[in-house]
């Protein structure tokens, strides 16, 4: 074949290969939803932290972040995140286990699965309100306690309107998002690292420590980190449910833009702006972890 024959049978491959893929346009509305509702607002509210009202550049909005109020809020915002991912990781993590590795019926996993999958978007003013019905001052469960049983909840300390009270409220969405998240680590788990462990003598307790754990351990810690990111980014739930009883950040960043008597929305985009950084570390800190994992489970 000659030289030009050549060239032409290589062009039509060419520049079929340089064709624009039309599966782009699949993913375009996804790209232009994040752009809108999730890429600008975020920088519109990184710009607000450094801007005066008059919008010149300033960083007296992130200096303010030092006050006492401010800085405790914060804080308390920390305790309640590690508090909730802490004890929804620990949760989740048996359940997820029993699920399957418990030799359980396959339809519970069908109900558990969906359960999850419902339950971990279930959040803000409904789950606020659940709660309130549910174990409130005068809720179904409170009232029955104290009617059946003469156990005022009360009396013994407990208040769903406080820092204990929204932990509670906060696990209702995180067990079930730590359950679905471990549940495919779980299953990577091959039979054949036990039967090896058993042939070469090991026990149950030793397969779980030297071999089980150290693979999961990167997909448990990345998944309580998510779980942390989410509790300390939830708002409507936290506004609903405490108000201003307790000063966590989604609450104060609430009265700062939109409060009567607090509105400094330059300030409120200084607390956002500290928000997305901590949450931006804790969701990094979860893709590198479950890139460690799914290296060990492939």
């Amino acid at each position: 074949m000659s030289r030009q024959a050549e060239l032409t049978a290589v062009q039509p491959a060419v520049r079929r290969s340089r064709r624009v893929s039309w599966a782009w346009l699949g993913v375009g509305p996804f790209f232009l939803f994040s752009l809108l509702f999730l890429i600008l607002p975020t920088l519109d509210l990184v710009i607000g932290a450094f801007r005066t009202p008059d919008g010149s550049f300033t960083l007296d909005n992130i200096a303010r972040l030092n006050q006492p109020t401010i800085v405790s809020a914060y804080w308390i915002s920390v305790q309640v995140s590690l508090a909730s991912a802490t004890l929804g990781a620990v949760a989740g993590f048996f359940i997820a286990y029993a699920v399957v590795l418990g030799k359980l019926p396959k339809v519970l996993r069908a109900f558990v699965t969906t359960f999850s999958g419902v339950a971990s978007q279930f959040a803000g003013i409904p789950l606020a309100f659940a709660f309130l019905a549910t174990l409130g001052p005068t809720g179904l469960v409170t009232a029955w306690l104290d009617q059946a049983a003469g156990l005022n909840l009360r009396a013994l300390g407990f208040n769903l309107l406080s820092f204990w009270g929204l932990t509670i409220t906060y696990l209702y969405f995180q067990i079930p998002l730590m359950i679905l998240i471990l549940m495919p680590a779980l299953d990577g788990l091959r039979k054949e690292w036990r039967e090896a462990a058993s042939i070469l003598g090991a026990s149950p307790w030793q397969y779980w420590r030297h071999v089980a754990f150290p693979v999961l351990w990167p997909s448990l810690l990345g998944a309580t980190i998510l779980l942390f990111a989410n509790a300390f980014g939830a708002v409507a739930t936290a506004y609903a449910l405490t108000g201003s009883s307790l000063n966590i950040v989604p609450i104060l960043l609430y009265a700062q833009i939109r409060g009567d008597v607090l509105h400094d929305p330059h300030l409120g985009y200084a607390l956002a702006f500290g928000m997305i950084l901590i949450t931006g570390l804790a969701n990094v800190g979860y893709i590198w972890l479950r890139q460690r994992s799914e290296r060990w489970l492939k």
